[in-house]
């Protein structure tokens, strides 16, 4: 049995406007933790911040279980995604809300168990 379960997802060319709204990424993630079934710690956290084509939101969500992080870029609409926890969650539940909240053209799948 693993000790933790690590999904990273790169994803290219999201819609911008998504992307750039503190509103949609912080609906995201509240929904991400439903459809997952994990306990939010808290709100989660998407401040914006950055310079040149570096800059966009950074969402941290803590989870009973470990937590889910991204980075988003206003200039491109990539996004980067991570989401760790001990308890075991569906995956292709996280890939339905990307598409769902940021509909990117190509998302690369990174997936890891740790022991």
């Amino acid at each position: 049995m693993a000790w933790g379960y690590h999904l990273s997802l790169d994803c290219y060319g999201g819609v911008k406007d998504f992307v750039r709204s503190g509103e949609n990424i912080t609906a995201f993630a509240k929904d991400l933790v439903k459809r997952i079934d994990m306990k939010a710690f808290g709100e989660p956290q998407v401040i914006h911040f950055g310079e040149d084509d570096k800059q966009g939101y950074t969402l941290v969500q803590l989870i009973e279980t470990s937590n889910i992080s991204c980075h988003f870029c206003d200039d491109t609409g990539n996004f980067y995604l991570d989401v760790f926890s001990c308890k075991p969650y569906d995956t292709q539940q996280v890939h339905r809300a990307v598409e769902e909240f940021f509909s990117p053209d190509r998302i690369i799948e990174h997936y890891i168990e740790r022991e």
